[in-house]
């Protein structure tokens, strides 16, 4: 059989089950996917969807962002621009004014720096005034 790339996810995620503390069988329950399919996806047999991933990590409690890396989905910048978006709009300390404009800060820093913000509209929400 072909090697995927889906390797280093597999063991990724391996080890991650084992941190929990979670069986095989248990992680897939959890997870709602079949037993041989999770273990195909340890073993680098099996590339799985981003739903698939995203119900991995809900169940390790680890973000689906870190697993979207590793299968090759997302890039690790836009792993990092993400969750800085998220970590903002789910602080509680600041108003919604206030969060939008350190997402216009943050984006214009990215940009003067080169990198691409033509995704940030589509991450962050509608501003209210």
């Amino acid at each position: 059989m072909a090697s995927l790339n889906v390797g280093n996810l597999g063991e990724y995620l391996r080890e991650q089950r084992r941190t929990a503390q979670l069986s095989l069988r248990q992680l897939a329950e959890a997870a709602g996917v079949s037993n041989p399919y999770l273990s195909q996806i340890e073993r680098g047999l099996r590339k799985p969807s981003a739903e698939v991933l995203q119900q991995v990590a809900k169940a390790l409690r680890i973000s689906a962002e870190t697993l979207y890396v590793r299968a090759g989905i997302l890039d690790e910048r836009e792993r990092e621009e993400l969750e800085t978006r998220a970590v903002i709009l789910a602080d509680p300390s600041i108003n919604e004014r206030q969060k939008q404009v350190l997402l216009q800060i943050y984006d214009s820093f990215r940009k003067e720096n080169g990198l691409d913000t033509a995704d940030a509209a589509a991450v962050a929400p509608p501003s209210e005034d």
